[in-house]
């Protein structure tokens, strides 16, 4: 009932000048056929004359009557017509409505991209039926776009991979634009050229946070101009969701890592160590650690300044990083220390890869101009120490070992006589 009286109030409002002549026209109707009336009563009254007059009077008033009658009636069906139109519109704004209301909602339960893309999928399927989408979200360096998820693309269409704002017109001015298949139209760099598109900057908190591209399928175009208000309604919804997966993802990395060299903190590594050394014991596998201690490290801060310390830090956690497997567990002990966790690596595993690392950052040495060493102690959970606290503790007296005999080495931590195999005695007969 409210959006009949909403209908109600509109067409009151914008019929305008229609209504004013409607009334014009049902008064005028009205007096003539009051003229008619009169005229007719005249000509049975007189006689001769003034009776033709009267009868010629009589029947041009009910001609009258009837045209404006007929034209009353022309003036209601237009007034019919612009009321269903106007209860199609709304009944069809209200729907829009109601799902970006939904496409809100679900979003802010969204814990990733690929999450948003799926919601922003389903609500663009409703709302645009004749569009297919993607969805690209800037990496974390935010020099490029990289594309999310993709749905409904017209036959031939391929979206690229990867695009960088310098090359699309969208994200260079901040607003919508199109890709028209005119020949002279302005088009982007990356655009496929068969197919229409509009492309949608998703901006929030003054970033942005991505593009949402959608395309025509039917190839002619009137999709894609059909679409501008409600691809920007969806791009301003999917934003805020984007920027607030954005928001987790940083303080969940503040949380884990060292915000100097990007490796992993104490805290994650505590846990990740006590993770490891279960699974270890569950399964009867090696899990290794190797601590690491940069020498002279003080001496670099005060001879060269903590700016070339800090960029010592940074090179010699790449080189770790670079000097190990996917699964394993580079972090930052503290200060200048720092710990390696290997699982499903043996003891001489172990030493072998301490030894590829050492020699990666003593190779720091020329490119810095400074002697660039580390000494490292190494242990495994298996054959040095038996739980998560002795691995720590024997790899961290291998290091000191390797402190005390001249530094840049690595040294082993010793087999304990419990993880020491010992060989069998075989009776004689």
């Amino acid at each position: 009932m409210e959006i009949f009286r909403q209908v109600e109030q509109h067409a009151d409002a914008t019929v305008g000048k229609e209504g004013r002549v409607f009334e014009l026209a049902r008064l005028a109707s009205r007096t003539m056929l009051a003229v008619s009336l009169c005229c007719l009563v005249g000509t049975y009254l007189s006689a001769g004359f003034l009776q033709t007059v009267m009868m010629i009077g009589a029947g041009v008033s009910i001609i009258t009557s009837l045209s404006i009658s007929f034209l009353l009636e022309s003036l209601k069906r237009k007034q019919m017509i612009q009321h269903r139109r106007l209860l199609n519109d709304t009944t069809t704004a209200q729907h829009q409505i109601e799902q970006l209301f939904a496409l809100t909602d679900t979003l802010q339960s969204a814990d990733s991209n690929e999450d948003a893309a799926q919601v922003l999928q389903s609500t663009s399927r409703r709302l645009l039926p004749g569009c297919g989408g993607a969805l690209y979200v800037f990496n974390n360096s935010r020099d490029r776009l990289d594309l999310i998820h993709q749905w409904d693309m017209p036959e031939g269409y391929v979206p690229t991979p990867s695009l960088t704002p310098l090359n699309c017109w969208a994200l260079k001015r901040g607003k919508d634009h199109v890709n028209d298949m005119d020949p002279t139209a302005l088009c982007c760099s990356h655009y496929v050229g068969d197919v229409s598109s509009i492309e949608v900057p998703m901006l929030a908190r003054g970033s942005v946070f991505g593009l949402l591209i959608l395309t025509d399928r039917d190839g002619t175009g009137d999709n894609v101009e059909k679409a501008r208000r409600i691809a920007r309604a969806l791009a301003d919804s999917t934003s805020l969701a984007l920027s607030n997966i954005s928001l987790r993802e940083q303080l969940r990395t503040q949380s884990l890592r060292d915000p100097m060299t990007g490796l992993y903190n104490r805290r994650y590594m505590e846990d990740a160590l006590e993770r490891f050394a279960a699974m270890a014991q569950r399964k009867e596998q090696s899990t290794a650690a190797v601590m690491i201690d940069l020498d002279n490290f003080k001496n670099l801060n005060d001879e060269q300044g903590h700016a070339k310390g800090d960029a010592v830090l940074k090179d010699v956690a790449a080189q770790l990083v670079g000097a190990v497997r996917s699964s394993d567990i580079v972090c930052r002990y503290g200060g200048e220390e720092l710990l390696v966790i290997l699982p499903e690596c043996s003891l001489q595993e172990a030493m072998e890869r301490a030894e590829n690392m050492r020699a990666r950052i003593a190779s720091l040495s020329d490119s810095h101009g400074c002697k660039i060493s580390a000494s490292f102690g190494v242990s495994s959970i298996a054959e040095t120490a038996g739980s998560a606290t002795e691995l720590l503790s024997t790899a961290d007296n291998a290091l000191y070992l390797a402190k005390s005999e001249g530094k840049n080495q690595v040294k082993s931590a010793p087999r304990t006589a419990k993880h020491t195999r010992r060989p069998q005695l075989v009776a004689t007969m």
